[in-house]
């Protein structure tokens, strides 16, 4: 991308980056692919006709969609033959993505994994209509529907999203009050401490990828997963250490082995009880926690 910041077209795209990059983000699960698909928009900006663009946030949003599906379909491939749980790239975000509720909630690991069970076009209308509340007019031109079909395909994603999702959306302060109870369980190893902060239903998933070690399938129930941290810390052999971190919006646990970055927990609370646990160990899905500056998805 061009540094001439003074020129037109290079001020647009910059004003809606943080935009562009969460849309594709949110579709794809992979800061990493959603770099691309802003590298794709951005040549496709330029070389567009400026002076016939009426509304330059719909143009791009259109083309960042588009971008976004065809690269979704390849991915979803690829993610088939994937070596255990798939998580979605955690972000370093910015702390008022914490107190903005419903874009929090959007990039949530749980969420972002029931984004995953959608449909790429199902998808791709859910984040435009629920994340960004796009007009359906918009939003068919960049999906190439009918806005009538755009309308059914919403309401069915929805019903679909709704199912699944958290009962409630707990406060930025009730999930911290929880992480540091559940970081002084990890620190000390108290299979007590842990299961008085687990709700019963808990589910742990890790992502290795297959490079670093993490359990191929979820792990269910308190007791389980209480067991397997404790067990699991025993065996550490170096120096780790835990820190808080705001992660797709939500609190976790940045994971240090001997100083180095070995994963990150993000949480899922409900009810003042960790219900969800998401363990990404998978150095290639790090790097975006090593950045000195959080990222604003707005």
């Amino acid at each position: 991308m061009s540094d001439h910041t003074t020129d037109p077209a290079t001020e647009t795209f910059i004003a809606h980056r943080n935009l562009l990059f969460t849309v594709a983000y949110e579709m794809l699960g992979s800061a990493a692919d959603a770099e691309d698909v802003l590298q794709e928009t951005w040549l496709q900006w330029v070389k567009a006709d400026q002076g016939q663009v009426r509304a330059q946030r719909a143009f791009l949003v259109r083309i960042t969609t588009r971008q976004a599906l065809n690269r979704l379909r390849t991915v979803k491939r690829r993610r088939e033959a994937y070596v255990g749980s798939w998580l979605p790239e955690p972000l370093l975000t910015a702390p008022d993505v914490a107190e903005d509720v419903e874009l929090a909630e959007s990039v949530s690991m749980a969420l972002m994994l029931v984004l995953e069970t959608l449909s790429p076009t199902e998808r791709a209308v859910f984040v435009l209509r629920e994340v960004f509340d796009i007009g359906y007019d918009e939003i068919a031109e960049a999906v190439g529907k009918r806005p009538a079909a755009v309308r059914q395909i919403a309401h069915r994603a929805r019903q679909h999203v709704d199912a699944r999702r958290p009962r409630r959306v707990v406060s930025s302060n009730e999930g911290r009050a929880v992480l540091e109870s559940f970081q002084r369980a990890v620190e000390t190893g108290d299979p007590q401490a842990l299961l008085e902060v687990l709700a019963p239903e808990v589910v742990l998933m890790s992502d290795g990828g297959g490079i670093k070690h993490a359990a191929l399938r979820p792990v269910t129930g308190a007791d389980r997963v209480a067991r397997r941290f404790a067990g699991g810390i025993g065996k550490v052999e170096g120096t780790l250490t835990t820190e808080p971190t705001v992660v797709n919006g939500n609190p976790a646990l940045l994971v240090r082995l001997d100083g180095e970055i070995d994963g990150v927990m993000a949480i899922r609370v409900e009810d003042a009880r960790i219900t969800g646990l998401y363990y990404v160990r998978n150095p290639e899905k790090l790097s975006h926690l090593t950045s000195a500056t959080p990222l604003t998805l707005r």
